[in-house]
């Protein structure tokens, strides 16, 4: 007999509910809950399809540990004995950074990836951490932090309530929305328009989005930045530049005109292709509308100019006065945040405390560059020992980092590695011990990152749907005694890291004036947590202490896990409110408009002024029911128009004799690829398009659908030199390839 369970989807930003059909402990079925307070009923093909990527045959359901060179099923406990005995006398003999950690995608999708890897970096010591935010989106938390003094003060736009929206470098019609965590993205944006409101798309590619623009601008890739300079010029130019209630709370002002005085639209329309005038126009349009906010996402952040790109998204939303302003971008408020601190000056943000042992690359947000992942193994140097073990947490970068090649050659050097990963994929294949976490169904779901982006406040949680099947282990029990392992505290009981993070957490906050729970007995809290588990009690503690929160009593009307498990569709939190100036953590307590590293990187951005590409460029594309490499595995997410093709304008394509459909080699400084073309006027002139994530062909994995049609690893036309200086995020658009056709 079938019966019905909700469930929040973990395969992309959107985070929508879902309600799932069951047959006995199979999900066989996924429609959007009409009573989510977040999604209202909203579903896209990814979560439409989660029986079938819930129910993936090639899953692994067993540890697999190296036996004789061949991975073989293993017991979770000789798999864990595997893992202590092979990290720690690396730990041992070489010190922590030694060993190096790398967090995927997947991370930010599920509770054990956002509540356990601050555990196991901080038990360990490592400063070896890599994470898919240095292909994506690390120069917006840079430019936050600079700006703003907290990396992950990232302002939204308010969508339900703009009149005029700027999209730069995003497609959320096939993206679902990135850093702006926005259920139905496309049906807000046709509210927009039905409500009279204006949206602009600034994109080499006319995309899905773009095609539902007012007006598209086909700007040369990698150049966001100085068209966005040339629109903050002009507002300054035409005393046009007024951030209004904002003022009191911003420093840097003159400074800033200063700043940007050369960026004129007329010095950059060569170099961005948009002719002058569009972009006064562009910059009046914005400054006259009655609200307004700038968006931009990953095309325009991996870019050479990532940071400077999404500093000035904000600052165009500055001096706009569209910051903290009701249909402007304000800052969410997450059920899970700390307790709100009184406003005043705070740490700031400060980059490169330290640097990667090879090319020096500057650590930021205390991540290195991905892209120096493989020379940090292979490369010996004087500056310490490379790192000779790896903890890899859902993550792949032999597809999603700059010439996989190197580094697969480089993983298979590695003394000892461990990968905590649901499939035998293209990184884990090097693995000593792999540890499979059981399939979503199987696991709770609250999502502590999204939330902090939600273009609504809201507050959800969903319990497993289908019971843990014997013989598997709970993710947040494998991150757990991962590390435990890796810790040297093998074999204490997993409990003890929940124990150990609830008592940290209530023995600060009841020293904190501000807490509701000052001068408490944080013991006597810790009795008080309600849950089934450690993950549950560690909810329950932070949506107590939160800026919700029931203050453990103080405020009962407050938000706990008891309340929550009460509302199955979530609570609603209501619309995002200014709250200026308590998010600021900057040392002066304001915003810092001309951050001293931003105005040191300013000079760079003017030499971009004479540059113009020669050949090709090539920019990477998404697709509604692709998320990077984990989702080509399910056959009904794979095929029709997500395929990987190299897309071709037709001007171009006669010019070099290729045929739609026909092979086509594209070259660049990490190696060439061949790949089937498509011919469209889907993208400018100049420009070739090939997505991200694809590459299933090498040996030793298990992915029976996508080895069928890997297409190509288009990170491999990349030889990880090219980095946004002040992020260390990779370039991934805007790269010179050379193009032919294949005889």
């Amino acid at each position: 007999m079938s019966r019905t369970a909700l469930r929040i989807c973990p395969l992309c930003e959107a985070t929508c509910g879902l309600t799932l059909t069951i047959d006995g402990t199979r999900v066989t079925g996924a429609r959007g809950d009409r009573d989510d307070v977040f999604s209202k009923g909203f579903v896209c093909p990814k979560g439409a399809s989660f029986g079938a990527v819930d129910g993936d045959p090639d899953r692994l359901r067993t540890p697999l540990v190296r036996r004789g060179g061949e991975l073989r099923e293993a017991t979770w406990e000789e798999a864990f004995d595997a893992v202590a005995a092979g990290l720690r006398p690396v730990v041992e003999r070489y010190g922590p950074n030694a060993v190096g950690v790398v967090l995927g995608n997947p991370n930010v999708h599920t509770m054990a990836g956002a509540l356990y890897p601050p555990v196991l970096l901080a038990g360990l010591g490592t400063r070896s951490l890599f994470t898919a935010s240095t292909v994506d989106q690390m120069p917006k938390h840079v430019s936050s932090g600079l700006l703003f003094g907290d990396a992950n003060a990232i302002p939204v736009p308010d969508l339900d309530h703009t009149d005029h929206l700027l999209l730069i470098g995003a497609n959320p019609l096939e993206s679902n929305g990135s850093l702006c965590t926005a259920p139905d993205f496309p049906g807000k944006l046709k509210a927009l328009k039905a409500r009279g409101g204006t949206l602009t798309v600034i994109d080499p590619r006319r995309t899905r989005t773009a095609r539902l623009a007012d007006r598209h601008i086909a700007i040369r890739p990698g150049t966001d930045a100085l068209l966005l300079a040339a629109m903050a010029q002009v507002l300054f130019e035409e005393g046009a530049a007024d951030p209004g209630e904002l003022t009191q709370h911003v420093q840097g002002l003159d400074e800033l005109r200063e700043a940007l005085r050369d960026f004129t639209p007329e010095a950059v329309a060569p170099a961005c292709d948009v002719d002058a005038a569009l972009v006064r126009t562009l910059a009046r349009e914005l400054a006259a509308a009655p609200t307004a906010a700038v968006y931009g996402r990953i095309g325009s952040c991996t870019v050479p100019y990532g940071t400077l790109a999404s500093w000035l998204v904000d600052v165009l939303n500055i001096l706009t006065g569209n910051l903290d302003r009701p249909g402007g971008a304000l800052f969410p408020q997450s059920a899970t945040d700390r307790t709100p601190r009184p406003a005043g000056p705070g740490r700031g943000f400060q980059l490169a405390r330290w640097h990667s042992r090879v090319s020096r690359h500057p650590e930021a947000k205390g991540e290195l560059p991905l892209s120096a992942l493989a020379e940090e193994i292979d490369t010996a140097t004087e500056e310490g020992e490379p790192i000779r073990a790896l903890i890899a947490v859902a993550a792949n970068p032999v597809l999603s980092a700059p010439d996989g090649d190197r580094l697969d050659k480089a993983l298979d050097s590695l003394d000892f590695m461990v990968s905590v990963d649901p499939y035998l994929n293209e990184t884990s294949r090097h693995a000593h011990v792999v540890l499979p976490p059981p399939p979503p169904s199987q696991s709770p779901h609250h999502d502590f990152a999204f939330n902090t982006l939600a273009v609504r406040n809201q507050v959800r949680y969903t319990r497993p749907a289908v019971p843990l099947e014997p013989g598997r282990m709970a993710e947040t029990e494998i991150l757990a005694r991962l590390t435990l392992a890796a810790t040297g505290m093998h074999g204490a009981d997993p409990s003890a890291v929940d124990d150990l993070v609830i008592g940290q957490t209530l023995g600060k906050a009841v020293g904190e004036p501000h807490s509701p729970v000052h001068g408490r007995d944080p013991q006597e809290l810790a009795a008080q947590l309600t849950g089934d588990n450690g993950p549950e009690r560690r909810l329950d503690m932070m949506l107590r202490l939160g800026p919700y929160g029931d203050g453990f009593g103080a405020r009962p009307e407050g938000l706990s896990l008891a309340r929550l498990l009460e509302h199955p569709h979530g609570i609603d939190l209501g619309p995002l409110r200014p709250r200026l100036p308590q998010p600021l953590k900057t040392r002066s307590g304001r915003i810092e408009l001309l951050p001293q590293p931003i105005a040191d990187d300013l000079p760079r951005l003017r030499r971009a002024l004479e540059e113009r590409p020669a050949g090709f460029v090539l920019v990477g594309r998404r697709h509604l029911r692709s998320n990077n490499s984990w989702l080509h595995n399910v056959p009904a997410l794979t095929g029709g128009t997500n395929r990987c093709t190299v897309q071709i304008h037709p001007e171009d394509a006669e010019r070099l004799g290729v045929r739609d459909g026909s092979a086509v080699r594209v070259k660049g400084a990490g190696g060439e690829v061949t790949a089937p073309a498509e011919v469209t006027d889907g993208v400018r002139r100049g420009v070739v398009s090939l997505p991200h994530g694809w590459g299933h062909d090498r040996p030793g994995t298990r992915l029976s659908h996508a080895s069928t049609d890997p297409g190509v690893n288009v990170n491999q036309l990349l030889d990880g030199s090219l980095l946004d200086p002040l992020s260390g995020n990779a370039v991934l658009n805007g790269v010179p390839v050379d193009l032919a056709p294949v005889d």
